[in-house]
């Protein structure tokens, strides 16, 4: 908590020093249609995550049950523990530094950057280096996700959607599907684990939909709006 109340910190002095502005240029104050977009895209990519999930159950034969060890503490530590990691990013990757690579740059050419430098993070975050293919992967799926945040972040001229769609992903997949670097979650995959083979095709099927759900749903809910910034 510590960390972000320092990001906020010197978001304001960084956002002041650059137009005498301050933190409302992130658009962090609630308004209807802010909490809207905070339900609306935290929904959908809930949904889309989850298709990846229901579509290994259907097709991989998976099973997940209610965690024996599930209580309300773990939900709201696991529930906090993404919320931080989430902020945390759009603080530095869609906070005041796009917003002034949009006024300076235009928003294509921000995006791109805000982008890239969301990919080229995951390289140090996973730890990827000296492995050229992992690299190229996270960077090319993670950079992709960054493009779609920061037009958000553009479209809406706030931190909300971003933040919707940030959390909602990562809270699905690792806590509530229990992938994530917090352990046991929400569900647990039943054991012992199942021995299935599909076609590549099957397979390319269970990886991709979830990602091109997320990204064409977002994207619809988001391309008829005009630049917010």
């Amino acid at each position: 908590m510590i960390g972000i109340i320092v990001q906020l910190v010197l978001s304001w002095i960084v956002i002041w020093l650059y137009c005498k502005g301050n933190l409302s240029v992130l658009g962090l104050m609630p308004t209807t249609e802010r909490v809207r977009d905070l339900f609306v895209f935290l929904l959908v990519t809930m949904l889309a995550c989850s298709s990846g999930f229901l579509l290994r159950m259907y097709f991989g034969q998976e099973k997940w049950l209610m965690n024996p060890g599930f209580t309300w503490k773990l939900l709201f530590e696991g529930a906090w523990w993404n919320m931080k990691s989430v902020l945390f990013e759009e603080l530095i990757f869609r906070g005041v530094l796009l917003y002034i690579l949009i006024k300076w740059l235009g928003h294509v050419r921000a995006i791109i950057i805000s982008s890239v430098a969301f990919g080229i993070y995951h390289w140090f975050s996973y730890e990827l280096f000296g492995n050229p293919g992992q690299m190229i992967v996270i960077f090319l799926l993670t950079g992709s996700i960054g493009l779609l945040y920061a037009y958000g972040f553009a479209k809406t001229g706030a931190l909300y959607a971003t933040i919707a769609m940030h959390f909602g992903w990562n809270f699905t997949k690792g806590f509530i599907f229990s992938e994530g670097a917090t352990g046991n979650g929400i569900l647990v995959q039943a054991k012992p684990l199942p021995n299935v083979q599909v076609s590549y095709f099957v397979y390319a099927i269970v990886i991709l939909t979830p990602f091109v759900l997320f990204f064409l749903l977002n994207f619809l809910l988001l391309k008829n709006r005009a630049y917010r910034i």
